[in-house]
């Protein structure tokens, strides 16, 4: 294998060999000549299968990097950040490598050392990562496939990112065996998969934030604008169903929100159009990556009707408007993109591009790089209709009618929106409820919500893979992340046993209460 290497350079035997090997190398050094122990640092996770996604990890480098000038300066055996900030921000934490000009005979011995070159410590990274929030939403993720995303809407810091299910990513530098990367790699579930960055779902009723908002300033409703929801809508030779088989009766914006009523915005969604509507998903920041800086981050996708037609070769079809207004037809976003929305909601306006490094210092505790808030758009929307949408999103946590009226937190006021992503179309004249689904074809369920309602200080978006409703499986996860962030950890309650109470005056034992 290393045949042609220059002699006097040392030819590496045997990595990692633990303590009894190590022994035996010192004891018998003298009988060795030539042989020593070199000792590495290497990369260990403290917490096990923890922001793995966000975190990365690293791997040997490759023969096609080792060509790359990016890694000039490395050599075979070397290891380098694969996923997550550990690539992305590889070369602030690289270092540099010492070395020593040495003066060999013809044997290849070393005769004299004639200069050294000190090695160079690597940059420190500060995240914004919050560990007990992170440690909360990973745990509300526990056996289930899906995503948090949780952001300070007033500067774009990222407090939490948690994507499940997850790995330890130790075993990528002690060596993964072929039986773990096997089961790794053919989980259906893509525990590889950084889901809140990644992956890419329709985003249902949460998109219904956007119609309104496009509704709103277009002149097309307003807040007195209201229609009847009979639980459906006939449109061309198509019935449009609302979610709500009985219907919501007379709904108004702030009603249709908090209900989340599919006619409502159907209307709207009839009345703006494919492309109107699609200008406002992209001002609102959707089909566009965040720029949260790991890769590869999804776009999404926001349909219009030249798109179609280059995509499918079809022209667009009024019908298809419809389902686009509820987050629905071709629509695709990421997690991370909806958390940056409500973020926006959230603050007044303000899009904000997110981070997850809060300073970069080198290692006398310098500072090479200090986050800043970083204003990258804004909502198109006006503050007193961005005023009525964000009183819906408060009627849909504290209303009894609210579809996340259950998720609630006492002494917070939370504002959000459900949302349930349909994973396969229904044929007209089919009625089959989600029970009759298989697990993998059942609908995602979507929260984003943020709190409190006055000078908020936490958005979250999260998604439930096959979780069936948002205000079920996901709107719950994110009340106990914000409940974690604002009121603190859960005071512990102790089971006292009756009659062992605590010693007195004397020795004595008092009773028990």
């Amino acid at each position: 294998k290393h045949k042609g290497r220059a002699s006097y350079k040392p030819v590496p035997l045997k990595g990692d060999i633990g303590r009894d090997m190590l022994a035996a190398v010192e004891v018998h050094r003298f009988e060795l000549p030539g042989i020593r122990v070199d000792v590495r640092p290497r990369r260990n996770y403290l917490v096990e299968r923890s922001a793995t996604h966000a975190l990365g990890y690293l791997g040997e480098v490759s023969e096609g990097e080792l060509k790359s000038e990016a890694f000039a300066d490395l050599k075979g055996g070397d290891y380098v950040g694969k996923t997550g900030l550990e690539r992305s921000l590889e070369g602030y934490m690289r270092g540099k490598r010492g070395g020593r000009q040495v003066e060999v005979n013809a044997a290849g011995q070393v005769v004299r050392v004639l200069k050294t070159v000190d090695a160079q410590p690597g940059n420190n990274l500060f995240l914004t990562i919050d560990a007990d929030l992170q440690a909360v939403a990973e745990a509300q993720l526990e056996g289930k496939a899906g995503a948090v995303v949780a952001v300070d809407p007033n500067n774009g810091e990222v407090l939490c990112m948690a994507s499940s299910p997850t790995f330890d990513q130790n075993i990528f530098i002690t060596g993964v065996s072929h039986e773990d990367w096997q089961t790794l790699s053919n989980d259906p579930y893509r525990p590889f998969e950084n889901k809140a960055v990644q992956a890419e779902y329709p985003p249902a009723s949460t998109y219904k934030i956007i119609t309104a908002i496009a509704g709103l300033e277009e002149g097309i409703i307003d807040e007195n604008t209201t229609c009847d929801c009979p639980g459906h809508l006939r449109f061309g030779n198509r019935t449009f169903r609302c979610w709500r088989r009985a219907g919501h009766g007379t709904v108004d914006v702030k009603k249709a929100l908090a209900e989340s009523c599919d006619v409502f915005f159907y209307h709207v969604g009839i009345e703006l159009g494919i492309d109107r509507l699609a200008w406002y998903a992209k001002a609102c920041g959707l089909g566009s990556p965040t720029g949260v800086g790991l890769h590869p981050e999804g776009r999404g996708l926001v349909p219009t009707a030249a798109w179609k037609k280059k995509r499918v070769g079809v022209s667009w079809q009024r019908g298809e408007t419809l389902s686009v207004a509820i987050g629905q037809g071709y629509n695709l976003t990421t997690p991370i993109q909806l958390a940056m929305l409500t973020a926006a909601v959230a603050n007044g306006g303000d899009r904000l591009q997110p981070t997850l490094v809060k300073s970069i210092k080198s290692a006398d505790g310098g500072i090479v790089s200090q986050a800043e808030r970083k204003v990258i758009g804004h909502l198109p929307v006006s503050a007193a209709n961005l005023e009525k949408v964000r009183n819906g999103l408060w009627t849909v946590v504290n209303h009894a009618k609210g579809t996340a009226y259950k998720a609630r937190i006492e002494g917070v006021e939370m504002c959000g929106k459900t949302g349930t992503a349909q994973v396969v179309g229904r044929k007209p004249g089919v009625n089959l409820s989600e029970e009759d689904l298989a697990q993998h074809l059942k609908p995602h369920a979507w929260f984003v919500g943020y709190a409190p309602a006055v000078d908020p200080k936490i958005a979250v978006a999260v998604i439930v893979e096959n979780g069936e409703h948002g205000s079920t499986a996901a709107a719950p996860v994110v009340s106990a992340v914000i409940r974690r962030y604002l009121l603190g950890p859960e005071p512990v309650v102790e089971v006292v046993e009756e009659g062992a109470g605590e010693t007195g005056a004397g020795g004595a034992t008092g009773p028990g209460n």
